[in-house]
C-alpha cells in the first residue's frame, strides 16, 4: 500500500541510506528507519490518516477497541529518577507509598474490571526492579486472575535472568517494559536506568515466550526527529511488540517536567498513525493522557489505529476517562469492544 511518498508498510531504508559510512549502512539494515518515519509525520495530515486506516482496516476489525484494566500493586517510593513519574522517591508529589497489595485486594479488583467489560487485567508496581520474594508473591496474583480467564499483564521493571520464566510459567500473557523516548533523548529523562537495561528486560521476555507490550510517552519536550527514534526503535524491535501504548505525558506538579509546553494534539494522533503504519499487526493502544483529550482527538486517535484503551477510573496514580464517559463514546462513535 503506497502513499504520495511512495512508503509502504515495508519500507525498507528511507532516505538516511543515500550517505555514506557506517551510520548510513547500519540506517540501511533497518526495516524502517528514522528518516522514513520522519516522512510519514510530516505528509499531509489527512493521507498520513488514511494510509493508517488503510492498514488498519487490513489486519484488524476496523471498529473493535480491546479495553485493559491497571491497577497499580506497589505505589511509590521507587528509586529511579525518570522525570516523568509521581513515583519516584526523590519528588514530592503527594504519592504516599504503598505496600504491596495482597493477592485477595488484586483478585478482587480485576473481578470488578471483568465485570465491567475488561479483558486484560495489567499490574504494576514501582520499583527498580522484582526481587525474588516479589516474584513469588506476583506469580500468585498472575495465576489467580489468569483463572478469572483474563489476559494477564504485568509491569515489575527490569528483570533478572530467569525472573521472566517464573511469570510465564504463572500463566503471565504480557509483559509491559516501555522504552519511553528515543535513545538520544533518554538521558534528558532518565539517568539511573540505561536504555540497554530496558533492551535487555525485553529480551528476557522474549526468551521466556512472554507477548511484549512496549511503547513509549510523547509530550516530554522531545523533537519531531526523537519521536521519530522513538517509533523506529519499537518497529525494528525483532519482532515488533504485540502490544504499543502510546502515552500522552500527563504532568504531575511536582516532577521535572511539569510546566513543559504541551505537545500539539495533533502531533499525538501523528505519532499514533505512525505506530500502526510501521507495526500494522499490533494493538496500538491509546494510554495515559486521555482525560486531557477532547472526545473529538479521541475519535482521530482510534481513525489512526489506536484499537487499545486503559478503562477505568485511573491508572497507576493519575486519572483516567470514567467508564460510563468511555462507554458514551463509544455508542457515539460505533465502537465496540473486542
Amino acid at each position: 500500500m503506497e502513499s504520495g511518498t511512495g512508503l509502504t508498510s515495508e519500507q525498507q531504508c528511507g532516505c538516511a541510506c543515500s550517505g555514506a559510512g557506517s551510520a548510513a549502512q547500519q540506517e540501511s539494515s533497518l526495516r524502517w528507519s528514522i528518516a522514513a518515519i520522519e516522512s510519514l509525520l510530516d505528509l499531509p495530515f489527512a493521507d498520513l490518516i488514511f494510509q493508517a486506516q488503510t492498514l488498519h482496516r487490513q489486519y484488524h476489525d476496523a471498529n473493535g477497541v480491546q479495553l485493559s484494566t491497571l491497577i497499580s500493586v506497589k505505589t511509590g517510593g521507587c528509586s529511579e529518577d525518570c522525570a516523568y513519574c509521581p513515583q519516584a522517591a526523590r519528588y514530592h508529589t503527594g504519592v504516599e507509598n504503598q505496600a504491596i497489595l495482597s493477592r485477595e485486594e488484586v483478585v478482587a479488583a480485576a473481578l470488578q474490571a471483568k465485570e465491567s467489560g475488561a479483558t486484560r487485567f495489567c499490574m504494576g508496581a514501582a520499583w527498580r526492579g522484582p526481587k525474588q520474594r516479589d516474584i513469588e508473591h506476583m506469580t500468585g496474583i498472575i495465576s489467580a486472575v489468569k483463572e478469572l480467564g483474563m489476559e494477564t499483564c504485568a509491569t515489575l521493571g527490569i528483570l533478572k535472568p530467569g525472573q521472566a520464566a517464573q511469570l510465564k510459567q504463572a500463566g503471565l500473557d504480557y509483559y509491559n517494559h516501555n522504552l519511553d523516548t528515543a535513545p538520544e533523548f533518554y538521558g534528558e529523562i532518565i539517568t539511573t536506568r540505561e536504555y540497554q537495561d530496558r533492551l535487555d528486560t525485553l529480551e528476557e521476555v522474549r526468551s521466556a515466550n512472554i507477548n511484549v507490550c512496549c511503547g513509549g510517552i510523547v509530550g516530554l519536550g522531545e523533537s519531531r526527529t526523537a519521536r521519530a527514534g522513538l517509533i523506529a526503535q519499537l518497529a525494528n524491535l525483532d519482532p515488533y511488540p504485540e502490544s504499543v501504548p502510546i502515552n500522552y505525558l500527563v504532568q504531575v506538579e511536582g516532577t521535572p517536567l511539569h510546566g513543559t509546553p504541551e505537545l500539539d494534539p495533533f502531533e499525538f494522533v501523528r505519532t499514533i498513525a505512525a505506530a500502526r503504519i510501521t507495526m500494522p499487526k499490533a494493538m496500538v493502544r491509546l494510554s495515559a493522557g486521555r482525560r486531557q483529550m477532547p472526545e473529538a482527538i479521541q475519535a482521530l486517535c482510534f481513525l489512526a489505529g489506536a484499537n487499545s484503551i486503559f478503562y477505568g477510573d485511573k491508572l497507576l496514580t493519575t486519572g483516567n476517562p470514567e467508564t460510563e464517559s468511555d462507554l458514551a463514546l463509544f455508542e457515539k462513535l460505533g465502537l465496540h469492544a473486542l
